[in-house]
């Protein structure tokens, strides 16, 4: 009987495992298969929208090829290419989500010459052990998906824009009378490459939720990024009227979800799209849109309100999802919130690591000049609170007396809030830039070894980090991440601007608001200093910085260059190319009310020169052209006039906020 009753505990073991088994699976597939209906709806509209495109490109070419053969004109190919900006845009929010690097390598990026994404070389144009040539190779799959090892060889070349960007600003220029020719090439290209990454996401069966609210609330920072600044459109400025094609395509794609909504909320979110598209198909004037006035009232609510539609309908984050450390805070309600962007994605150092007591430690440590090799000589020497957490040298003082460093110092606000450090983009994270500070012999001239030594032999240190780290012994560790951990304390997104942004004051000067426009539209400056951080992070992901090529003089007065050539000169693998020389990282222009003087080399005393600068077109603009041939800041004269540099300055000044230095 004891036997029976075993064998019978058995079965009712295995099968219990079995029917745990099922229910998980089946609780699982629930979370991660989108409702069928839903799924439907939005596979099919995406479809739609990417067969649109193609269709369009395809009449492009065709356009093209007349144009090439002198049997079309000008306004005839300007008007095709418009057609597929505008039906591209619409779907933009799926294939830059999915397919970033093909979708900016190959179909919308910005039209400077850059690295080639995937470097091949001449060994396998021949016969080889692969079945494609490198070219077929490519053309049969999306940038993203390729795999490291085939076919490359040697070093990354440096190759021409192509895509639409390129396009646009070739076709709306005085370069579409000469340049037949290379529209029909671009056009070719485009058709190809877009034909790669409609197929590519026609084979993809589902959309999860998930997904899809987070590449709608990403498209409305593209659109304030890049859609209303110009980035995207750099010949047409048509990027208003695109605009509103994207906000078209992403209301379109949410269709379901906002029917599952009470219906208050989805009247108000209706109402949103329908205002917004409104009104900016009503003032299409790229110099006199009122960009502030957009964002305020239709551009940032909408980007609420779809926040609590997906909190609303319980869908989880991206990161949530996935248990990430995001860049993006996806559960930011406003593009000018304080935690818009996630400080911990970008330091080795992470949320859970970080505590009052270890920002405590690394204060001391950042004020203590101890930490360098003849003891004078901190952080704070170079990044002072009363000065921005700059130093207002033309370039700071080194640790060997009567001695300067080659560049100027930097804030440190907001600093955390970058993919690379230093001017020449060097520095991979925080803790790699303090490395290269603590081993250069003009600086601190020591070693982490040294330091850590120094840190075990003081009675504060061993027990601050040992009522931290529960450890009798200081590292190279412990020691980064409590430097790290001040660094991150050092961010401010709480200017007056700010304040107005997010609703806490209806109080802006009139002057503060024309810069603002001018910034963001006629003076160019916002295709490099993005919103929110206004540096060069770039949207709508804010995980990549970049570098420009401006022309900053060393003596401007004497339109004469230095000899700092920056990023070219950086020691980093595949960046010691032409298109690098003289290009230094695209800083914030937040607190410069107190960071003076300007730009990698302090050359520049005051933003009117700074602004002089850019009015007259950077180092090519008043002919330095054999100087700086790559020069990526537009050479053309951005006629601003006194009252419209007055009204920049009144902008950027408004962006001061100081951290309290708790």
């Amino acid at each position: 009987m004891r036997g029976l009753y075993h064998k019978l505990w058995s079965i009712l073991k295995v099968n219990a495992s079995i029917a745990l088994f099922l229910l998980m699976v089946t609780v699982q597939l629930q979370f991660t298969l989108p409702n069928e209906e839903d799924n439907m709806y939005v596979k099919e509209t995406i479809d739609k929208k990417l067969h649109e495109v193609s269709v369009l490109i395809g009449d492009f070419v065709t356009i093209a090829e007349a144009y090439q053969n002198k049997k079309g004109n000008e306004k005839s190919v300007q008007e095709a290419l418009k057609k597929v900006r505008l039906a591209y845009k619409e779907v933009e929010s799926v294939t830059s989500f999915y397919f970033p690097e093909h979708d900016k390598f190959y179909i919308n990026g910005a039209p400077l010459y850059h690295i080639e994404p995937y470097p091949t070389g001449a060994t396998f144009e021949k016969k080889n052990y692969y079945v494609f040539t490198p070219e077929e190779y490519k053309n049969t799959l999306v940038l993203d998906k390729m795999e490291g090892g085939h076919y490359l060889e040697g070093t990354s070349k440096v190759i021409a824009p192509v895509g639409l960007q390129r396009l646009d600003e070739i076709i709306f220029t005085e370069e579409v009378v000469t340049e037949q020719d290379r529209i029909l090439v671009l056009a070719q290209d485009l058709k190809t490459k877009f034909s790669i990454l409609e197929k590519e996401l026609n084979r993809r069966k589902y959309y999860q939720d998930f997904e899809i609210m987070e590449f709608t609330r990403l498209e409305l920072i593209r659109i304030l990024t890049k859609g209303i600044t110009g980035f995207d459109t750099p010949g047409s400025l048509n990027g208003i009227q695109e605009s509103a094609s994207a906000l078209e395509g992403i209301e379109d794609i949410l269709h379901p979800y906002l029917n599952k909504c009470n219906l208050n909320d989805q009247k108000k979110i209706e109402t949103l799209f329908k205002n917004s598209r409104a009104y900016l198909l009503k003032h299409t004037n790229f110099n006199n849109f009122d960009r502030l006035v957009f964002i305020k009232n239709y551009l940032n609510p909408l980007y609420k309100e779809l926040l609590l539609t997906r909190k609303q309908l319980e869908i989880p984050s991206v990161a949530e999802r996935y248990g990430q450390t995001p860049s993006w805070n996806a559960n930011s309600e406003n593009f000018f919130d304080e935690d818009f962007l996630n400080p911990y994605y970008y330091s080795m150092l992470k949320k859970k690591e970080d505590s009052p007591e270890l920002r405590a430690v690394g204060k001391k440590l950042f004020y203590d000049g101890q930490l360098s090799d003849k003891g004078t000589l901190s952080c704070a020497t170079c990044h002072q609170p009363k000065l921005g957490y700059a130093d207002g040298q033309r370039t700071s003082f080194a640790g060997i007396p009567g001695k300067r460093l080659e560049r100027n110092s930097p804030t440190l606000i907001n600093a955390v809030f970058s993919d690379k450090y230093f001017y020449d983009l060097r520095a991979n994270d925080l803790e790699d830039q303090a490395e290269h500070v603590i081993e250069s012999h003009m600086e601190f001239n020591t070693s982490f070894e040294d330091i850590v030594a120094k840190l075990n032999a003081d009675a504060y240190y061993v027990n601050a980090f040992k009522k931290i780290y529960n450890t009798n012994t200081i590292t190279k560790y412990e020691f980064s991440a409590a430097l790290a951990s001040y660094i991150i304390s050092l961010r401010s997104f709480n200017s007056e601007f700010d304040k107005y942004m997010r609703g806490e004051t209806d109080k802006l000067d009139r002057k503060v608001k024309k810069g603002f426009n001018l910034f963001m539209g006629k003076a160019n400056c916002a295709t490099c200093h993005y919103v929110p951080t206004f540096s060069g992070l770039v949207p709508p992901l804010y995980n990549e910085n970049e570098s420009e090529v401006l022309g900053v003089m060393e003596v401007p007065e004497e339109l004469k260059m230095g000899t700092d050539f920056g990023r070219y000169e950086n020691g980093v693998n595949n960046e010691n190319v032409a298109i690098y020389k003289y290009s230094f990282k695209t800083v914030t222009v937040r607190n410069v009310a107190l960071t003076a003087p300007y730009f990698h080399n302090g050359a520049y005393k005051s933003l009117d020169e700074v602004l002089e600068f850019y009015n007259r077109g950077g180092a090519q603009g008043v002919g330095l052209t054999y100087e700086v041939p790559n020069q990526t800041l537009a050479p053309d004269h951005l006629n601003l006039s006194k009252s419209d540099i007055e009204a920049i300055k009144a902008f950027m000044e408004s962006l001061t906020s100081v951290p309290v230095d708790n």
